[in-house]
This record gives C-alpha cells, sequence and structure tokens, in this order.
C-alpha cells in the first residue's frame, strides 16, 4: 500500500457542480433584483417628471393667457403635454382661474 498515493474522491465532481449551479442561481437572484431596482427608480423618476411638466405648462399658460387652464384637457391640447395612460393616473384639480390648480400624479400598481 503506498501511503502517498491520492485516493479517488467520487463526490467531488457532484460537489463541484452543485457549487457552480449554486453561485449561478446567487448571482441570477442579485441580477433580478438589481434590474427590478433599476426599473423602481425609473418609474418613480418618470412620475416626476410628468408632475414638473404638467406644473410647468399650466404657470406658462397663467403667464401667457392670464389664467391657470380650466381642464387637464386645455393643458395637453395646448401645450402638448401627452402621457402614457396605462402608467399614470393624473388628478387635476381647479381651485380658480388665478389660483394654481392642485396636479397630482398617480403610478398605476406594478408601475412603480
Amino acid at each position: 500500500m503506498n501511503r502517498f498515493a491520492k485516493e479517488k474522491k467520487s463526490h467531488s465532481l457532484a460537489r463541484q457542480l452543485l457549487t457552480g449551479a449554486a453561485v449561478f442561481a446567487c448571482a441570477a437572484a442579485l441580477l433580478i433584483y438589481g434590474t427590478n431596482e433599476i426599473s423602481d427608480t425609473a418609474g418613480s423618476e418618470q412620475a416626476k417628471s410628468l408632475q414638473t411638466a404638467l406644473t410647468r405648462s399650466a404657470v406658462q399658460c397663467y403667464a401667457t393667457e392670464g389664467s391657470y387652464p380650466e381642464s387637464l384637457d386645455y393643458l395637453c391640447e395646448h401645450y402638448g403635454i401627452t402621457w402614457d395612460s396605462e402608467k399614470y393616473v393624473v388628478d387635476y384639480e381647479i381651485l380658480g382661474s388665478n389660483l394654481m390648480p392642485t396636479i397630482t400624479v398617480i403610478p398605476l400598481k406594478g408601475e412603480m
């Protein structure tokens, strides 16, 4: 019997495959998590951008015409505001012709 000879390990290949599969699964999970975080951040930034665009257009209308837009449709028609109605709901509440309207952008479920 040679005491310096290495014994053959029958489980080493299976162990290596399992380790590789576990590392791959962890990397895939981290990639999916990171992609979801980026998507959520982009969705909230789009909502903020839409809110800013609507507010600026209402202020521009007031500066140009002397009153705030009487409806959201008027603002869209005359100032070129558009958005994806499947992603966002816009609430436009008029307080008076000389008072800034309350504009709220609500992301629909699954978009935030």
